[in-house]
């Protein structure tokens, strides 16, 4: 390290070593700018707030821990021990605020253009019970007054807390079955966990219904009365439509049943017998076929014929 400091120092060719340091030599503090008020006194550091204050100026709030460019200057002594005062500007309005040291109180003391907020501890108001000291306890051991008096106040402190700590004793006698306490909180909490469970796989089930991959939010009140509120035209469902599709698959190409293919046979015949009946007549006044081809026919499309009957009957 250094070595490195001593290669990467610069030295003009005018500079001399009777001339001392390079600092001597371009007539500058090792400070910078820090020792610019150096000549009254005034030292520029980094301060940093030992509580929280009030700033007078503007009334904001400035937490512990914030820092400033103090100027710090000693203001007198304690015996031996040194008092310095440090003045900042704060940061949020152009008011100043001084803060010294108090040696013989180990802390900080507020000077001016600001206020200390209060959080100090106080002994007497948390209740506890202070450790004597020697000299305490020499008194009581050679003092009988002092002894009686110091048991007196000590009594009283004990009537006073008896019915706080039964309470709290009472309280911890509730809760000392630590395998009941915690047979109920697993309990609860693999309830949670199949309600949660449950919700997720409806929650997927809904995803893959729909094709959608982004997650659900909780439904609400408002959401469950807007969709009942909503009204959907009626249609045919998934399962109808394969249900006729199966319905119709099914059937047969010539209709429903063997009536209705005799029936088209009938009236197909029908149509063919007047055709046949106008092309006999054609052919008699013609003096062409004879009604043979006319029996032919009716024999074909399955309708008896006048001879046929008469044969029947004789």
């Amino acid at each position: 390290m250094g070595e490195r400091k001593s290669t990467n120092k610069y030295y003009p060719p005018d500079w001399t070593p009777d001339q001392g340091s390079l600092n001597t030599f371009h007539g500058s503090h090792p400070l910078r700018e820090r020792a610019r008020k150096l000549d009254r006194g005034i030292l520029i550091i980094r301060f940093e707030l030992p509580f929280n204050i009030w700033c007078n100026g503007c009334g904001s709030h400035v937490g512990m821990g914030v820092r400033y460019n103090a100027e710090k200057t000693r203001a007198g002594s304690y015996y031996s021990t040194p008092i310095f005062k440090f003045r900042m500007k704060c940061h949020l309005c152009d008011n100043h605020f001084e803060i010294q040291t108090d040696p013989k109180n180990m802390a900080y003391v507020v000077v001016s253009g600001a206020s200390r907020k209060n959080e100090r501890w106080e002994e007497k108001e948390g209740e506890t019970v202070s450790v004597e000291g020697h000299s305490e306890a020499q008194k009581l051991a050679s003092d009988a007054m002092y002894r009686l008096e110091h048991g007196v106040e000590d009594k009283t402190k004990a009537d006073e807390a008896a019915p706080r700590i039964a309470r709290i004793m009472a309280m911890n006698d509730e809760k000392l079955e630590d395998f009941g306490l915690n047979q109920l909180i697993r309990k609860k909490f693999r309830g949670e966990k199949k309600a949660l469970k449950a919700k997720a796989d409806a929650d997927e089930e809904i995803q893959k219904r729909a094709s959608i991959s982004i997650p659900l939010v909780e439904e609400k009140k408002e959401d469950i009365v807007r969709a009942r509120a909503t009204e959907f035209a009626a249609g045919t469902s998934l399962a109808e439509r394969k249900r006729r599709r199966r319905e119709i698959k099914s059937q047969s190409v010539f209709g429903d049943g063997s009536k209705m293919a005799k029936v088209t046979v009938l009236k197909t015949g029908a149509k063919l017998d007047g055709s046949i009946f106008s092309r006999g007549r054609h052919e008699r006044s013609t003096g062409g076929a004879s009604s043979g081809s006319v029996d032919q026919h009716r024999q074909l499309l399955g309708i008896k014929t006048s001879s046929s009957s008469k044969t029947s009957k004789s």
